[in-house]
């Protein structure tokens, strides 16, 4: 009897065990960031990077693996748009032309060199340096002086006040590099910064793997290895995507959408974004430097039909400088010229190039090529005589910066998320002959835009750059398209991903489970 008991009690307790068992392995996989899972991450990138120096590159792809390897002094929050401190801890304006930076302490380069004041100076005045041409030197050229006050303070002296300062040194190719590192090889090849992941190898054409720095001053990331996979054939790094062996994408095009979205092991993640794409004209070239006849082409675009085809990834605003861009009102969404074929036809009868010839010069990539296809029967809806002429990116480029086009397609992404850096690259007469392709050339325009560079009263500059805006609207000298929604597809077992309007991205809070 006794015996017949304790076997009784003892069968009950297993149970009990093994219930209590299952009741922790359910818990486990889902709170404890998925043990079981490898914590490796492979992303795909249609082309290999240039280089992971931030000083010496200035491509979307190197940008991505240099965000995990290095840090800048100041980030843009991804959720608010508002610029914070990173490796800053804080800063004060003594003037308007002084910008006294008070420095992280205990933070290390990869290779254990200290980070400090020092190497702040070193990075910028290398950027800076004319000899070593700094691709983005432009985003720093206010400068005028770095000083060092004190092992971890810096202090900015810029030729006048410098409003865009802050959102310029929050850019990753801003980021704080090793001087160590720097004068000893090539961070092209070789580079030390201050970030979550450090450098493992790069086989050029192939892949860059880095993994996590388990010295990083915020705590290691979870993530123990990252691989930047080159796969240029997008369709392929899709498939990649659905069988497992890459588990992030970016910059999904409207093309392989529905494709995705069909995945059950996959999750999207869209976010309105920073980009601006548009029609431009050539305004050193009759009709295109009459006001008339680009208002009468606005009148004849129907951008609504042509965003709808974009399947979500893109959105229609009248405004240059978008809603997530620094300067932007609400007042300009709708200040544009209306859709209206009447109205274009009247004007272009009425001025004298009713069946006027036109070409649209297009890079022969996916969404400028359909801006192309669209716009060219839309104006031909009204009576025009259009053609279109495509060609590779970088004959592309070339041909717009000589000038040598009637109306273009083309895009800016912001990546400062400031409107100055938006209006003075692109639209300001110091720019003719460069980033100024279109030829825009009014001195009070000019005035405005340079009114909001050299204020650091933010107030102040975002009333001037949205009365910039609306005068480059009135005057019609672009023709936004859309703004860019920002994507990221990724493998439903990576968590904590998350997209800055920029296109940016961290793979810090990210794990697997």
């Amino acid at each position: 009897m006794n015996k017949l008991w304790n076997k009784s009690v003892a069968l009950v307790l297993f149970i009990f065990v093994l219930a209590l068992a299952g009741c922790s392995g359910e818990s486990s996989s889902g709170s404890d960031g998925g043990k079981d899972v490898s914590q490796e991450l492979t992303y795909a990138a249609t082309s290999d990077i240039v280089g992971l120096s931030p000083i010496d590159t200035n491509d979307s792809v190197s940008s991505a693996m240099i965000e995990q390897v290095y840090e800048t002094l100041f980030v843009r929050d991804p959720k608010t748009m508002e610029i914070k401190p990173q490796l800053a801890e804080s800063y004060e304006n003594p003037d308007d032309t002084t910008w006294k930076i008070k420095l992280k302490e205990d933070v290390t380069f990869h290779d254990g060199t200290p980070f400090n004041a020092e190497a702040v100076k070193y990075t910028f005045e290398q950027f800076l340096d004319e000899e070593r041409a700094a691709p983005r030197a432009s985003l720093l050229e206010p400068i005028e002086s770095v000083e060092v006050e004190g092992e971890y303070t810096v202090v900015i002296n810029t030729k006048e006040p410098y409003g865009p300062l802050l959102a310029a040194l929050s850019h990753t190719n801003a980021s704080i590099v090793s001087p160590e590192a720097d004068q000893s090889g090539d961070l092209n090849e070789q580079p030390v910064g201050t970030g979550p992941f450090t450098f493992v190898e790069w086989v050029q054409g192939d892949k860059v793997t880095l993994e996590a720095n388990e010295d990083y001053w915020q705590g290691a990331p979870d993530l123990k290895k990252v691989t930047m996979k080159v796969v240029p054939e997008y369709s392929t790094a899709v498939s990649m995507l659905q069988t497992g062996e890459v588990q992030f994408l970016d910059n999904i095009s409207s093309e392989h959408l529905p494709r995705i979205e069909s995945m059950e092991n996959v999750e999207i993640d869209t976010k309105e974004g920073t980009p601006v794409y548009y029609l431009g004209f050539n305004m050193n070239k009759e009709p295109f430097n009459d006001p008339k006849f680009r208002e009468a082409i606005a009148h004849a675009i129907d951008r609504e039909a042509y965003v709808n085809q974009l399947g979500g990834l893109g959105i229609q605003n009248d405004s240059i400088i978008g809603p997530k861009v620094f300067g932007y009102k609400e007042e300009a969404k709708d200040a544009g010229y209306d859709f209206d074929t009447d109205i274009a036809k009247q004007m272009l009868e009425d001025n004298g190039y009713a069946n006027q010839k036109i070409t649209l010069l297009a890079a022969n990539t996916g969404n400028y090529m359909k801006m192309a296809e669209i716009v060219q029967a839309q104006l031909s809806d009204v009576g025009l005589d259009v053609s279109i002429e495509s060609m590779e990116w970088g004959t592309f480029l070339d041909t717009t910066t000589q000038g040598k086009f009637e109306m273009t397609f083309l895009g800016w992404s912001n990546s400062t998320a400031d409107g100055s850096e938006l209006l003075y690259p692109n639209l300001h007469s110091d720019n003719l002959g460069s980033s100024n392709r279109t030829g825009y050339d009014n001195s009070e325009f000019d005035a405005l835009v340079d009114a909001s560079r050299v204020s650091v009263d933010q107030v102040e500059r975002e009333k001037k750059l949205h009365e910039a805006n609306m005068m480059a609207l009135e005057d019609a000298v672009w023709i936004p398209m859309h703004h860019g929604v920002v994507t990221a597809a990724y493998d439903q077992s990576v968590k904590g991903l998350e997209l800055d309007p920029t296109g940016q991205w961290s793979l810090y809070n990210v794990h697997r489970e």
